[in-house]
């Protein structure tokens, strides 16, 4: 017995091939065929090759941001993950504050990104914000407005208080999942608390710690709402990461090639340092 294909099924995927073309094929094109051309309006363009990426490459402007970016998203890795981890440990598995410390934990996640950038721009002033005041207060001369490294303290300081939870939440779940029986054991063997969270907790949050990372190290690279609101890339340029500095090239500037050229090598570092960070966790795991 033959049996009979239907190819009307194929028109049930159009849909989502037209929805993925939108949002993401066009736009990619849009911006790969930006970086090859140059325009001086009225709709006109000229042929560049890769010129725009041979100047973006060996542009100093463009190495000191990356190296900003570099910078800040190593510090808050090394700052939310154990951080989130010592939250996840130290709250409870069972009883009524689960619910309570799971709300409290969730609320910063809730609050749109440029309201948390007016919120500690306001909160960090230092003539009438309570950070400010109290800092001043305690005899340091802090102002985040004039002082790159009070912003730089301000910045990370806000984006810790922002993010550490996604890994307090991820750490919890992985936390919760691991069977009673393990834990049985460890009190068996008269296990220390350091020796169940090194042989027990820590590789069984691995997975979960690695989807963390990940996440946190994207987000962290690619953050432009929350800084853009809090410091506008200053003092200066000394917080101008790398998103900041590109949308000044774009929007401020208008040099659309350049702009354009930047954003395909941002997004391929992202893609890189995205796979080194997964492939060095996961082949840790597999020697686990």
């Amino acid at each position: 017995m033959n049996k009979i294909h239907d190819n009307r099924a194929w028109f049930l995927v159009v849909p989502v091939v037209a929805l993925v073309a939108f949002n993401a094929v066009i736009p990619l094109m849009t911006v790969v065929n930006y970086s090859v051309q140059e325009t001086f309006g009225n709709n006109v363009f000229f042929f560049e090759g890769v010129k725009w990426f041979e100047q973006v490459v060996h542009s100093d402007r463009f190495h000191a941001a990356l190296g900003r970016q570099l910078i800040f998203t190593f510090t808050i890795l090394a700052i939310e993950i154990p951080l989130g981890v010592a939250i996840a440990l130290a709250m409870p598995r069972k009883g009524p504050w689960v619910s309570v410390c799971l709300v409290l934990m969730a609320l910063p996640l809730l609050i749109p990104w440029n309201v948390v950038g007016a919120i500690w721009n306001i909160f960090a002033l230092p003539d009438i914000g309570l950070l400010g005041r109290m800092l001043n207060g305690l005899g340091f001369n802090y102002n985040f407005t004039r002082q790159p490294g009070d912003a730089w303290f301000t910045l990370i300081l806000m984006d810790v208080w922002h993010w550490t939870s996604l890994v307090v939440l991820l750490a919890y779940a992985g936390l919760i999942a691991i069977p009673d029986a393990y834990y049985q054991a460890a009190r068996i063997d008269g296990a220390s608390r350091w020796a169940v969270f090194r042989y027990i907790q820590l590789p069984k949050m691995r997975r979960v710690l690695t989807i963390a990372v990940l996440l946190r190290f994207m987000d962290s690279f690619m953050i432009y709402t929350e800084p853009s609101v809090l410091t506008g890339g200053g003092p200066g340029n000394s917080t101008t990461l790398l998103s900041i500095d590109l949308v000044k090239i774009a929007l401020g500037q208008f040099d659309l090639g350049p702009a354009a050229a930047m954003s395909i090598i941002y997004f391929l570092i992202v893609l890189l340092l995205s796979w080194i960070f997964y492939t060095v966790m996961m082949r840790n795991e597999d020697r686990s």
